[in-house]
């Protein structure tokens, strides 16, 4: 079987990573990072596995949806830090006893953020290819749409005590197809309780989260998608500010542009519940 081109990307940027990684100065946040990953927004390089009811003209009736990614800080200072965020994306036909593979996206960029008290600054540079499975095409006798881009994005947010505003935009600079329009204006808003609402003893304290994303798309008019989470996240009582260990249990919700790169111009609403993990 060929290897998707994004494929080696992936494997490339994140064995580059490892190493400079263990070299690299660690970040002066007490959190060991400087920019927090975005809790809803559907394409941000993290690990999570959602079951989701879905209504859509071609995806199935009910979708499984995982994602294994992270963002490896390479370089860092003070105030700045340099990574490189890698992802991949899938989603299964949980609707057929085989779960065909229906849609999966690649994903590799290099974000640059800088912080200054608690407002955070990320700009990145990333690439996407997207694949249908080889199953999904053979029931479903579709054909391939080749959705390949690299794109420039540029987010600011805010921390106001629990809560975290956002916002920014992306352009598309090389694309395919080539009526692909390059506009998407990005913001959110995002919860986290402060302190604890439940311990269990030395291995994890508990709180609530909560979180929208929005993205409005040129290539769709400007349409809109809204995604939703709320639940419970477990961390590492031994870890400081946001960092260490975190796992997740969480109601999605999503309507607007389908996020799944193949059916990218499909509209989507969706309900579902998954888990989640940040390393």
């Amino acid at each position: 079987m060929r290897v998707p081109a994004a494929v080696r990307w992936l494997a490339v940027a994140v064995l580059a990573a490892a190493p400079a990684a263990a070299q690299a100065p660690g970040p002066p946040a007490a959190s060991g990072v400087v920019f927090q990953p975005l809790l809803a927004d559907p394409k941000e390089p993290q690990f999570f596995a959602a079951y989701l009811w879905e209504r859509s003209p071609r995806l199935a009736p009910r979708l499984g949806s995982v994602g294994f990614g992270q963002t490896i800080g390479v370089a860092s200072g003070r105030t700045w830090q340099v990574a490189i965020a890698a992802a991949v994306f899938s989603q299964f036909n949980l609707a057929r006893p085989t779960a065909d593979l229906m849609n999966t996206d690649y994903r590799v960029g290099l974000p640059v953020t800088y912080r200054r008290a608690g407002l955070t600054t990320r700009v990145q540079l990333y690439h996407q290819s997207s694949h249908l499975g080889d199953e999904y095409m053979i029931h479903a006798n579709a054909q391939r749409v080749d959705l390949t881009f690299e794109a420039a994005e540029l987010l600011v947010s805010q921390q106001i005590a629990a809560w975290r505003v956002y916002g920014g935009g992306e352009y598309v600079f090389t694309h395919s197809p080539a009526d692909l329009k390059p506009g998407l204006l990005h913001g959110g808003v995002e919860y986290r309780q402060r302190g604890v609402l439940v311990r269990f003893g030395r291995m994890a304290t508990g709180r609530l989260v909560a979180a929208l994303d929005a993205k409005s798309f040129q290539d769709r008019r400007w349409d809109v998608g809204w995604s939703a989470i709320t639940g419970f996240e477990l961390a590492d009582p031994a870890a400081r500010g946001e960092g260490g260990w975190r796992w997740s249990l969480l109601l999605r919700a999503y309507t607007g542009p389908a996020p799944y790169g193949e059916f990218f111009r499909d509209p989507v609403t969706s309900l579902g519940i998954g888990v989640g993990l940040a390393l």
